[in-house]
């Protein structure tokens, strides 16, 4: 193990001395015996400790702790937590060990810090919203990720202390999650020199070009602004108004964006100046009219831009920022003009930190007030667009999961694995079978939290079941099992159906609406989709509906197909057995029949019915060649039909069809209705998101059978629903 040589300590210790004198006079002995505490054992703990570059560890802690303290204006807790942010890697120390001696704040913001340092930041240029809201579900205390700021702005300036490949992903989390953070807290200074930075390992030759051309212009900038603030001064002084003055060439990356999107060179842009006002010994109450007061002087002498006008005093940002703005001519020059107090003017400087002082000093506003206050700042929607408006806590409601390949998945909190595999593709959530969680195998229940890392585990035998409904919380997953348990539904409804017709037939009982009703009655079903599920998963016994079936017969003393062979199975196949005879009219409630393509009867024609396997009949002429090969091979299932009178008794049905938009589709459906012998006297058809939904109204007469009809139109590729409407 390192240890520090004499020479080193005394340079630690001068170091640190002069860090604690450059704090004196904001904090008092209590809090910096706290930070003196946090630099021993930070001291003890790195003992020997080296960057890269060779330079001692502590050493760079501590020019961190003066970054926080002297040019952000953060206090003792921040800096406690800048010493101890690594020491917990130490064996001796852990999280237990810095609640014990520094409190549970500084435990929550070390283990804060140590979350936030393993999450990966791969994709962090695309999904950097995410990233800020995964950042800020993942802590408790706001400290963290200043302290997270902190550290970055020391790695900008310390490049040697940095890996070259990890450098390129903190170049990337500057750029796209640390800048604009500090953008939205008003901290402009930190901001600009964390701008420039990126600039030159990102365009260095365009930002030497610029540097010099300004260096190059530097007399000629001179005298311009003396000429123009001269007429300031002296309208100042007239008015009494003791102000400073300070002006500036904007910064590179300012000046570089504006040639950029004004695709001009450097010479034609004109807005590269600003002028800072700054008015002192300025009463609390009397801020605002003496701005404006300026604003009118430099605006008498100066033609202004009234589209370049911002009134920040009236309506500060949610980061505490007030200035007054506005740009004026001055030849062929244009000149933006910042107008503030000494209290505007520190705000503009440090941002929430010096604002959060400020309260301190005249409302009192304590350290939690200011720490919530810009966790709200941050967690405002619109983050990184414009400063007005301050939303709702996002933090209470969302979770940050990670895919395998480090893309950032958002979902609610108490999201399970089952809702991540469906939010990544429905299949993958429908085989899902567990995760691997951070290396570690989980269940499809386990609950996730923000920063896991998931891999989805899929077993091509595993299938969505009922009670997966309850394991998830997301909308998406719960569609997509009621969509899937749906489909499943009528696929073993098809089988069922086709059972429930073959054990009718073999029973010889003839299938009608007013059968399928009582047995839906018994059964306390609403529809025979649901008796077809039931019979197909065996949650109806079939025995047990054949015992109903026959009781149904017998109360209502009609003949079964069992009886019926009995009484027949001596008697010549006749076809004209009175015995079966079907009327087609009054009756058409008790047995449902579909025209014969073969031959295509007409009411009027001599005709013969054919009792299907499915139990319904098809209508055949009784000069159909088909006819004579059915009643030669199944004589026992011809009946003799006749039409009544009331064959021309028609009835107007609407019904709904919900489908898919596919080619052919419609000309399927008007196909089967016309083949039923159905007139459609109305259809309405409305397409939206590659589905429609129609209304036909239909002219049926009553002999045609409702549920066969809607079989019919169900059984085409591409049909989601078809029924009646009441």
């Amino acid at each position: 193990m390192h240890t520090y040589t004499d020479s080193e300590l005394k340079k630690i210790d001068a170091s640190y001395k002069s860090f604690i004198e450059s704090i004196s006079h904001v904090m008092d002995s209590e809090q910096i015996g706290f930070i003196d505490k946090a630099y021993h054992l930070a001291l003890k703990s790195f003992d020997g400790r080296r960057t890269i570059s060779g330079k001692l560890y502590v050493l760079s802690l501590i020019e961190m702790a003066a970054i926080a303290a002297n040019e952000i204006g953060l206090r003792s807790k921040t800096i406690v937590g800048i010493f101890l942010q690594d020491v917990i890697h130490n064996q001796t120390i852990d999280l237990d060990y810095i609640k014990e001696n520094f409190g549970e704040r500084i435990a929550l913001i070390i283990e804060g810090y140590e979350k936030i340092s393993n999450v990966q930041t791969n994709k962090l240029s695309f999904q950097s919203e995410q990233f800020r809201r995964l950042y800020l579900s993942l802590i408790d205390d706001i400290r963290v990720l200043l302290i997270k700021i902190i550290h970055r702005i020391y790695d900008m300036r310390h490049k040697e202390d940095v890996d070259s490949k990890q450098f390129v992903i903190y170049l990337r989390e500057v750029k796209y999650l640390y800048i604009p953070i500090l953008h939205r807290l008003g901290m402009y200074e930190v901001k600009k020199e964390l701008e420039e930075k990126l600039m030159i390992y990102e365009n260095p030759e365009e930002f030497e070009e610029i540097k010099n051309k300004i260096r190059v212009t530097a007399a000629e900038q001179e005298k311009l602004m003396e000429d123009f603030l001269a007429p300031i001064r002296q309208a100042l002084s007239d008015e009494h108004i003791e102000a400073q003055i300070k002006w500036r060439t904007k910064s590179i990356p300012s000046i570089y964006e504006k040639m950029k999107s004004n695709n001009l060179p450097f010479e034609q842009i004109f807005d590269i100046f600003a002028v800072r006002i700054i008015i002192k010994n300025c009463k609390r109450n009397e801020e605002k009219t003496d701005c404006w007061r300026v604003y009118s002087l430099v605006t008498n002498i100066y033609q202004p831009n009234p589209k370049r006008l911002r009134d920040w005093i009236t309506t500060p940002k949610v980061s505490g920022y007030e200035s007054l703005h506005t740009t004026v001519k001055a030849g062929n020059k244009w000149i933006e003009v910042q107008i503030r107090t000494e209290r505007m003017d520190e705000i503009a400087e440090k941002g929430s930190a010096a604002h959060w002082q400020y309260k301190g000093k005249d409302k009192k506003q304590t350290t939690d007030e200011w720490l919530n206050q810009i966790r709200e700042i941050l967690e405002t929607p619109n983050f990184g667009n414009n400063d007005e408006g301050l939303a709702k806590s996002c933090k209470s409601d969302k979770i940050y999961v990670f895919t395998p390949n480090g893309d950032l998945k958002q979902l609610p909190i108490g999201a399970t694995v089952l809702d991540f595999a469906f939010d990544i593709h429905t299949q993958l959530g429908c085989h899902c079978s567990g995760a691997n969680v951070n290396g570690k195998i989980q269940s499809i229940k386990y609950q996730l939290n923000s920063g896991d890392r998931v891999e989805v585990i899929i077993n091509k035998k595993q299938v969505p079941k009922p009670d997966w409904l309850s394991i998830v919380t997301t909308d998406k997953a719960k569609n997509r099992i009621k969509r899937y348990l749906k489909d499943l539904e009528m696929k073993e409804a098809e089988l069922g159906s086709a059972l429930f017709f073959r054990r009718l037939k073999n029973w010889k009982i003839p299938y009608t609406e007013k059968l399928l009703n009582e047995i839906l009655k018994n059964y306390n079903l609403s529809s025979g989709i649901e008796l077809y599920h039931l019979i197909a998963t065996e949650e109806i016994d079939i025995s047990d509906l054949k015992d109903f079936i026959f009781s149904l017969a017998d109360s209502n003393d009609s003949k079964s197909a069992k009886v019926e062979d009995e009484r027949n199975k001596d008697k010549p196949n006749d076809l004209k057995t009175k015995e079966l005879s079907l009327s087609l009219g009054a009756d058409v409630n008790d047995l449902a029949y579909k025209i014969a393509k073969c031959c295509n009867p007409h009411p009027g024609d001599e005709m013969y019915g054919f009792i299907t396997i499915s139990g319904g009949v098809t209508l055949h002429r009784a000069d159909c060649n088909n006819l004579k090969s059915l009643r030669k091979n199944y004589p026992y299932r011809i009946i003799d039909v006749r039409w009544s009178n009331e064959d021309s008794v028609t009835t107007n049905v609407t019904i709904k069809i919900i489908g898919n938009n596919e080619l052919g589709l419609l000309s399927s459906i008007s196909s089967s209705i016309n083949e039923m012998r159905i007139n459609i006297l109305n259809a309405n058809f409305v397409t939206e998101n590659n589905k429609f939904t129609g209304e036909l109204v239909l002219q049926m007469h009553k002999t045609i059978n409702m549920e066969q009809l809607i079989r019919k139109i169900k059984s085409q590729k591409g049909i989601i629903d078809v029924h009646q409407v009441k």
